[in-house]
């Protein structure tokens, strides 16, 4: 079962190198075809338009951490809970912040992927005082 976990801690930090560095070719390797969102506000987006804030030159992040991750795994299936924290732009705009993320993976073909996720802004970052 570690291993199993260490897999999936792997591919959390597989995850986050190609979001750092807006790599659609190994993000597209790393979501499922079916791959949705949900966003920091409640938007919703598909692979293509996940994908596409990055071929499109519209995000771009000078920083991007994946740290605290939980993993529970349930078969074929595991849920990763972890902090994203991102120093960014988005068409022009600072887009910095500290989310909460649920990572819904899936184990198909031999290899894990990410079919969802879902954020939720932090107010204070981890380990912080909280208010």
């Amino acid at each position: 079962m570690e291993q199993d976990d260490e897999e999936l801690h792997a591919f959390g930090r597989r995850w986050a190198r190609a979001e750092l560095a807006g790599d659609t070719d190994a993000l597209g390797t790393l979501l499922t075809g079916d791959f949705t969102a949900v966003g920091r506000h409640g938007f919703v987006l598909d692979r293509a338009a996940w994908l596409a804030r990055y071929s499109s030159g519209a995000l771009v992040h000078d920083s991007f951490d994946w740290e605290y991750v939980e993993i529970r795994r349930y078969g074929c299936a595991a849920l990763a809970l972890g902090v994203q924290s991102q120093q960014s732009i988005y068409e022009g705009r600072d887009v910095d912040g500290h989310f909460r993320i649920s990572q819904f993976l899936t184990a198909a073909d031999g290899r894990w992927r990410l079919a969802g996720l879902h954020l939720s802004e932090i107010a204070v970052r981890p380990g912080a005082p909280q208010p």
